[in-house]
């Protein structure tokens, strides 16, 4: 089981194209509106070092971390095994 986190704001076009495609695959994720959670913001910023969203943690059963930006439909795939 992974645990997925997105951060996202209210009107990125691409976070949206993000979550409809997880919601297709029936993967679970975590929303985080970084446009209304200053503090949050701050945690996606300290982990990716910019402020561009969609930007998504991927932490898979053995602790690793995997940190995608931008809606990366390959890169998602490839760290949740989805062929």
């Amino acid at each position: 089981m992974y645990k997925v986190t997105l951060y996202t704001t209210k009107t990125c076009p691409f976070c949206k194209m993000e979550k409809d495609y997880l919601n297709s695959q029936n993967i679970a994720y975590e929303e985080v509106f970084v446009d209304e959670n200053p503090q949050r913001a701050d945690e996606m910023i300290a982990i990716s070092g910019q402020m561009g969203v969609p930007f998504t943690v991927i932490e898979k059963n053995d602790g690793s971390k995997v940190t995608i930006l931008g809606f990366d439909k390959p890169k998602i795939d490839q760290a949740l095994g989805i062929v």
